[in-house]
Formats: structure tokens, C-alpha cells, sequence
């Protein structure tokens, strides 16, 4: 599956019924939250002892991904693009890959 066939799939199970600002706002929304959710498990393994559980990481992160595409469709982008366009920006600030030289003096 790429990007673009899961967007698609994304998208049968998005809420029909908004408009492109309810779109956009669910979709902005709703990443911030999945995000922290993904955050909250990382924090309670590295700072209060807990085990990580993988299973619900990848189910946050899969919350993540589905935000991420339906926000990017109401705006009218393609995760397939959104990933090219990454990549490309990624070469270009760190060519040879990552240092922290080129991070620090970027």
C-alpha cells in the first residue's frame, strides 16, 4: 500500500458530513491530540518507569497518520507529496545525512 492508497482508505471513514472548515479543524485538531497521546506513552516510559507498549504506540501513530491525511485532503493535498516534498527538503538541509554541524548552522 503507498500513501496515496491509504489516504484514500483514510477518507472512507472520515466523517462525511463537514464542511472544509469543520474538515480542517477536525483534522488540525485532531493530530495535536493523537500527537500527544504518542507523546504521553514516550513520557511515561523515558519519566515515570513504564514499560513501552509498542501496540499502542503503533495504534497512536496510526491515529497520527489518519489525521495527517484527512487534514491534508481537506486542503487538497496527496500524502504521496506531502512525503516527496519531505524528502526533498530533508536532502537539501542534510545532503551527506544528518549532523549536528548542519543542524546547528542551518
Amino acid at each position: 500500500m503507498n500513501l496515496n492508497q491509504y489516504q484514500t482508505y483514510a477518507l472512507v471513514t472520515a466523517n462525511k458530513d463537514l464542511d472544509e472548515r469543520g474538515r480542517i479543524a477536525n483534522g488540525a485538531l485532531g493530530l495535536a491530540g493523537e500527537a500527544g497521546e504518542a507523546a504521553d506513552l514516550v513520557k511515561k516510559h523515558l519519566f515515570h518507569g513504564h514499560p513501552l507498549d509498542k501496540a499502542k504506540l503503533r495504534s497512536e501513530l496510526g491515529d497520527v497518520l489518519w489525521y495527517v491525511a484527512t487534514l491534508a485532503d481537506a486542503v487538497g493535498l496527496e500524502l504521496d507529496d506531502i512525503a516527496a516534498n519531505n524528502v526533498e527538503k530533508l536532502r537539501a538541509r542534510y545532503p551527506e545525512g544528518f549532523s549536528t554541524e548542519r543542524s546547528q548552522n542551518r
